[in-house]
């Protein structure tokens, strides 16, 4: 029997440095890191609390070799970690071990996931194949991350036949491939994929109607966010945050901003990303006083906000010209809550300013920049000065910046003719020389069943 003394502090190890040294040093004085049992739960704690531990616990194993779940759990840990790559040299590792110690069940979609974390599509297709052999090729565990896998490369087809070839298809199977196919912008067969689960009689989870909705953002269809949201209201399907603030975003995106209102007040506990949608969907809407007044009910709330929810919070007051409050939120991210200004923040600024006719204080924003401005900054200064009449004294160094960073964009070469004094044929000899013409503009609007563009 492990001692009361031991068993908490194998609790306290999971958080506690302090206490894995100390339970290792009991165990190591008690011989009981000899234990398959023991040596494992050490493992778990240490990999919850330092995986680069684990893996020195690990390797210097008094047991040889390690037990499988010691591999499968630190296997596990690397898959999940910002070096998925060492669960794939550890899996290796484990194929290279003498004796009857091989991969089982779980250790088979640890490794998989790690592939795809990690980018490693060669080595992905390498454990696929070992998994079939190993007799693990219908394991549903197996077959759902190679679903996900596959997806995540964009390999539908691959993600395709493995889905066919499963015997036992779970929820997370169905969801796996429709995400596949939404990965891959093919959301009609993403709607496919959901009619043919609807006949098989397997009912969709949550992750499946988020996945459905941004199948239907892609493709501007307002029926479809409306029919998941009557199919969640006639199956008391529970509206959480993730699947709240999902159908929200469908409905504010498609416009029907006080529907995505009455979603929002409708999620009982809301997060920092639906709070921030939620004030994003209205600034860019026209809604400003609303979304302000959103953004301080979320500070009354005790969320703070974080960099996103001041760029929706910025876009607003660029929206109506409120420049005090603009200015004063801007201080408040950088004072209060202590966040770098993004390149993002800097942009909301400038356009703020030009709207509001201060030119100067944008420039000064843009030459204050720790990182240099982008396109989108360099054309709203460059928009406001023409618009405010600020020609005159104009940094050219911003123009010809805005040609160097943009060269292929005909849209740039006009708007940089209008400011420079006398540039109208400069910029167009310029033009025709390096072949760039200005594109004409378009929209979109909804037809059924698809979304169409419209030349204007």
């Amino acid at each position: 029997m492990i001692s009361r003394h031991i068993q908490s502090l194998f609790q306290l190890s999971k958080t506690s440095a302090k206490s894995l040294q100390i339970l290792h040093c009991i165990l190591l004085k008690s011989s009981l890191d000899r234990d398959e049992y023991i040596f494992s739960q050490l493992m778990l704690s240490a990999a919850s609390a330092s995986l680069r531990h684990a893996r020195r616990l690990f390797e210097s194993s008094p047991i040889a070799p390690q037990p499988l779940f010691a591999w499968n759990m630190l296997i596990k840990a690397y898959s999940k970690s910002s070096t998925p790559t060492e669960a794939v040299t550890l899996f290796s590792e484990l194929l290279r071990t003498p004796g009857v110690l091989r991969p089982n069940q779980f250790t088979f979609p640890f490794v998989i996931k790690a592939c795809g974390s990690g980018s490693m599509l060669g080595a992905g297709g390498s454990v696929h194949s070992f998994a079939v052999k190993a007799g693990f090729g219908s394991d549903p565990h197996v077959g759902n991350t190679l679903l996900t896998m596959y997806g995540g490369f964009g390999l539908v087809e691959l993600a395709r036949k493995v889905f066919d070839e499963m015997s036992e298809r779970s929820v997370v199977s169905w969801s796996s491939m429709i995400a596949a196919y939404v990965h891959s912008n093919l959301e009609l067969e993403a709607l496919g994929a959901f009619k043919e689960m609807t006949m098989a009689n397997e009912k969709p989870n949550s992750v499946t109607l988020i996945t459905l909705l941004s199948a239907g953002t892609n493709l501007l269809n307002t029926r479809l966010s409306k029919s998941i949201h009557t199919h969640i209201l006639i199956n008391d399907i529970y509206l959480d945050v993730a699947l709240g603030t999902a159908l929200l975003s469908a409905y504010a995106k498609s416009g029907h901003i006080d529907e995505a209102l009455r979603i929002f007040n409708s999620i009982t506990l809301k997060n920092l990303q639906s709070w921030t949608v939620m004030i994003s969907s209205l600034a860019n809407n026209g809604r400003t006083e609303e979304a302000l007044s959103l953004f301080a009910r979320m500070e009354q709330t005790g969320l703070a906000p974080d960099s996103v929810a001041f760029s929706a919070a910025l876009s607003a007051c660029s929206h109506r010209g409120l420049v005090s409050k603009g200015k004063e939120l801007f201080k408040r991210m950088v004072n209060v809550y202590k966040i770098k200004p993004s390149v993002e923040h800097y942009g909301c600024m400038v356009d703020l300013l030009g709207r509001g006719g201060e030119t100067g204080e944008a420039h000064r924003v843009i030459t204050s920049m720790p990182m240099e401005p982008n396109p989108v900054i360099l054309r709203s200064y460059l928009s406001a000065c023409k618009e405010h009449g600020c020609v005159h004294g104009l940094d050219e160094r911003l123009v010809e910046r805005l040609i160097e960073l943009d060269p292929g964009v005909g849209a740039n070469y006009v708007l940089a003719s209008s400011v420079l004094v006398g540039g109208v044929d400069d910029m167009r000899r310029e033009m025709k020389m390096k072949g760039v013409e200005k594109v004409a503009g378009f929209s979109w609007v909804e037809a059924l069943p698809l979304a169409s563009e419209t030349i204007i």
